[in-house]
């Protein structure tokens, strides 16, 4: 029987998940296929109870459930429970189990492709859903030095920043956490006194509703800055193109999505995902 896996989210028109995942399942020769499930918030529940059918190996979480999700599912590993967003299920005998590797795809695409070490740094995430809480998570585990997390909506920014600095407390960390509206007067000067700019929002993706805007201008980017924009499709987004503008370093999502991806793949099968089957697909769609 020809087991499935989904992806959960809305829009998926832009995603590459069933791209280079049924590229790392074929390379195993596995009966597995692996299909986009765009989910419209009504039918959530239902797709959610769809995971617990025996041919139904899992699923990856993405915008906008990353959160929501976790309403629907049995048991939550430590990581989502800490962070408070999940990317990855696994179906166990109709028991769904909900994972983020979204923290390691992150890291691990900050030190490999781009060979930064955020230790001590000033960073500013823009967004604070799913994946600003991973990215957050991510940075403090690893003793960036100050955090700036902007975003329009502030009841949902002030949840993350109380999350962090509960995990900072706990920690013994020293890491300073503030919340900035999108409008505050302050953002210029946030972003002017970053060495690393993460954008977590959908502003520059293909066929979002903001899909040719950049989240902010060259002249707000320092020269010496990393700027890491989550969206990867396009290849190249408004505010990557900015970044240039300023001469800043520049790295978009395909690394982190293909490394999140390899990460719930290794959950799924048990087996070494296959990176380099996994990233040449993920090319092959954004070339």
């Amino acid at each position: 029987m020809t087991q499935l896996i989904g992806l959960i989210g809305y829009p998926l028109r832009h995603s590459l998940s069933p791209d280079f995942q049924q590229a790392a399942l074929d390379y195993y020769h596995l009966d597995v296929h692996y299909e986009a499930w765009e989910t419209s918030p009504k039918m959530l529940r239902a797709v959610v109870d769809k995971l617990r059918q025996p041919n139904v190996i899992g699923a990856n979480v993405t915008v906008p459930y990353k959160e929501k999700i976790l309403d629907f599912v049995d048991v939550i590993d430590a990581s989502a429970r800490e962070i408070g967003a999940v990317n990855t299920i696994v179906s166990r005998e109709e028991e769904l189990q909900a994972h983020n590797t979204d923290v390691e795809g992150f890291l691990r695409s900050l030190d490999t492709e781009a060979k930064f070490d955020p230790k001590g740094k000033c960073a500013t995430i823009l967004g604070a859903g799913g994946a600003a809480r991973a990215v957050c998570f991510a940075l403090l585990s690893q003793d960036v030095g100050s955090l700036v997390i902007i975003n329009r909506t502030v009841e949902r920014v002030e949840a993350l920043v109380k999350k962090g600095r509960d995990y900072i407390a706990r920690a013994g960390k020293t890491t300073e956490i503030l919340l900035m509206p999108w409008h505050s007067s302050r953002l210029r000067e946030a972003a002017r006194s970053s060495q690393l700019i993460v954008n977590c929002t959908t502003v520059g993706m293909w066929h979002s509703l903001d899909e040719s805007q950049s989240p902010l201008a060259a002249d707000w980017i320092p020269q010496n800055a990393l700027v890491y924009d989550l969206v990867y499709n396009p290849a190249e987004t408004p505010l990557l193109r900015e970044a240039k503008k300023a001469g800043a370093s520049t790295l978009n999502g395909l690394p982190m999505l293909v490394y999140q991806g390899a990460a719930s793949f290794e959950i799924w099968t048990g087996r070494e995902a296959p990176l380099d089957i996994m990233f040449a697909a993920a090319r092959k769609r954004t070339t």
